[in-house]
C-alpha cells in the first residue's frame, strides 16, 4: 500500500515540466523561416544555450520554456557586482548565495529549416515588452532577493523567474503573467 502511495509522487518528481508559456508577436520585417529562441547567456551577456526556440508564423510565436537548469558554463555566482539587468542602478544587495543564469530572447533566420540555430545562422537580440515593461527571466539555483536603487526588488525564487520591469522615476518589479501577449519590434 505504501508503494502507491510514492509512486504518483515519483512519476511528479520526474516529469518534465513546463515552467513558463510566453506568447507574443513580432512588428517588423522578419524574413522567411524566422525562429524566436530564448538563450542563457553569460554574466556578460554572451549567447551560450538555446534553451527553446519556435517558428515566427504569421507574425506571432509560443514558446514554453523548459524549468530547466541551464548548461553550467552560463551559470555564475550572483553578486552585486555582476547584476547587469534592466533597471538594475547601483547600489546593488543581493540577499544570498546563490549562482544564476540571465535568459535572453534572440531571433534567428533558420535557412536550413532544421528548427535549431546552427553556426552559420547570426543572432539578434531583441528587446521582449508588454506595455511599456521589459520581459526579464533569470535562472536561479537557489532563493535569493535582489535589490537595488530606486525601488528595484526582485524575489528569485529556485529555478526559472520573470519579471516585468519597468522603468521611470521608480524601478516597477512585477511578476510575469503567462496570460499578457508580449511584443517585438524589428526596426522602425
Amino acid at each position: 500500500m505504501k508503494l502507491r502511495t510514492f509512486l504518483p509522487l515519483a512519476a511528479a518528481l520526474t516529469a518534465p515540466v513546463s515552467a513558463l508559456t510566453v506568447t507574443g508577436s513580432v512588428s517588423g520585417q522578419a524574413p522567411a523561416g524566422t525562429r524566436v529562441g530564448v538563450w542563457s547567456v553569460t554574466a556578460f551577456g554572451q549567447p551560450v544555450e538555446e534553451m527553446i526556440s519556435a517558428p515566427l508564423a504569421g507574425g506571432t510565436f509560443s514558446l514554453n520554456i523548459p524549468e530547466r537548469a541551464p548548461a553550467a558554463r552560463a551559470l555564475s555566482a550572483l553578486t552585486p557586482l555582476n547584476v547587469n539587468w534592466p533597471g538594475v542602478i547601483d547600489p546593488v544587495a543581493v540577499s544570498g548565495a546563490a549562482q544564476a543564469a540571465e535568459l535572453k530572447f534572440y531571433l534567428y533566420q533558420d535557412a536550413n529549416g532544421n528548427a535549431r540555430r546552427d553556426t552559420s545562422e547570426a543572432l539578434r537580440e531583441v528587446s521582449v515588452t508588454a506595455n511599456r515593461a521589459t520581459l526579464f527571466m533569470a535562472w536561479v539555483s537557489a532563493d535569493v532577493t535582489v535589490k537595488a536603487n530606486k525601488g528595484y526588488v526582485a524575489p528569485l525564487r529556485q529555478g526559472l523567474n520573470a519579471f516585468l520591469v519597468d522603468v521611470g522615476r521608480a524601478v516597477n518589479v512585477e511578476p510575469y503573467r503567462p496570460d499578457l501577449t508580449v511584443h517585438v519590434q524589428l526596426g522602425r
